[in-house]
């Protein structure tokens, strides 16, 4: 009995090109698949009639002899009384991109030996003082993580020995069965569906190719550091599988708050008791900074309380080049508590010529003075 022309079951033109070929076929695999044509016999034959075609049609030399020989083309490679039988299993073998595509699924491609795949990420948190992110600061972190294998190198394999290719499923991880018209994909048991079989598993990773370690390293925190700030380790993550490259560290750095000093953008920012004579006359003192370097500080005349006085340049390290943030010293005005008499007398009178006056809500103390001159 005649064939039917392979051009005519795709419903193409004999000059159509690789693109239309398949795209015809395409639409008649999932026309005639059988999985949307249960107990569909005709089907069935449609759909191993479009499987023969599209497997002659998309091979350029197959295509070549099938257009010059016509259907004789197959007994000149399979010899006398050969023919081109189509299995259902090798459809699916052969064609799994399209079918992946119309069902779902996902091709899968053959694998002789482990895929590498890149270790985790970790995160880690470190806490410095302010005085430690001003100078800079180094701290050791402890942790837990995977580490190549030794023995194995990472192959999973004892020395020696190789991972193999499953001879069950030839690399596929899975297994094409067939029941009636039904084709159906398993994953393959003797490789547990990877494609591959390590006959001898390293006796140290068990065949995991990496093993939990505990690390200590120390880190350098650079100076002018930010609270809250990542900084990222390369490598001092998990070890890759299989030799897939190691994950990262990741570090925040937690500031804690200092008594005396803050961190205002990249200024050190602190305040310095005075007396109400050093801000009235002014004066001239010396100060620590947080890193206990000394400066000078000269107090104008008349200085107000809250005032900013600035020195420049000696605040925090920009990260990003040399330059550096300025200290700025907020005025406060110390109010004794308690004054010898000759002072409070010497108050008092110095209060009646600014015309202010004491009450006795006040209990006649230098303080309710001050609230009234200052407030």
């Amino acid at each position: 009995m005649n064939k039917i022309d392979y051009y005519d079951i795709l419903g193409v033109q004999r000059s159509a090109t690789q693109d239309e070929i398949k795209s015809a076929y395409h639409k008649l695999a999932r026309k005639y698949h059988p999985d949307r044509n249960p107990n569909n016999t005709e089907a069935e034959e449609k759909f191993k009639a479009a499987a023969e075609a599209y497997e002659v049609l998309s091979d350029s030399d197959k295509r070549s002899q099938y257009d010059r020989f016509g259907h004789e083309y197959s007994h000149m490679n399979t010899g006398a009384g050969g023919g081109h039988d189509v299995n259902m299993d090798d459809i699916f073998q052969n064609f799994g991109d399209i079918f992946g595509s119309m069902f779902g699924g996902q091709q899968r491609k053959r694998r002789s030996k482990p895929e590498k795949k890149a270790g985790s990420d970790l995160y880690k948190e470190v806490e410095i003082t302010l005085k430690e992110a001003f100078l800079g600061t180094k701290k050791e972190v402890s942790y837990y993580h995977f580490f190549v294998c030794d023995p194995c190198e990472g192959t999973g394999a004892k020395a020696g020995t190789q991972v193999q290719t499953c001879a069950d499923c030839k690399g596929y991880g899975q297994i094409h069965r067939s029941q009636g018209i039904f084709v159906y994909a398993q994953a393959c048991s003797a490789c547990n569906g990877e494609g591959y079989v390590i006959p001898m598993p390293c006796s140290t990773c068990k065949g995991q190719s990496r093993v939990q370690k505990f690390d200590t390293f120390e880190i350098t925190i650079p100076r002018g550091i930010f609270d809250n700030a990542e900084l990222k380790v390369a490598k001092k993550g998990d070890a890759g599988v299989y030799g897939g490259p190691s994950g990262s560290l990741l570090i925040k750095v937690t500031i804690a708050p200092d008594k005396q000093f803050k961190r205002v953008d990249d200024d050190v920012q602190c305040t310095i008791m005075l007396t109400y004579p050093q801000l009235v006359f002014g004066c001239q003192i010396d100060i620590t900074s947080i890193d206990g370097t000394k400066h000078t500080l000269k107090v104008p005349k008349g200085c107000a309380v809250g005032e900013r006085i600035v020195i420049a340049g000696q605040g925090f390290h920009r990260l990003r080049n040399n330059s550096r943030g300025n200290l700025v010293v907020i005025t406060q005005c110390h109010i004794p508590g308690k004054l010898a008499s000759d002072a409070k007398e010497k108050l008092a009178e110095y209060s009646k010529i600014l015309g202010t006056n004491i009450t006795p809500d006040d209990n006649g103390t230098i303080a309710g003075f001050f609230k009234k001159f200052l407030g």
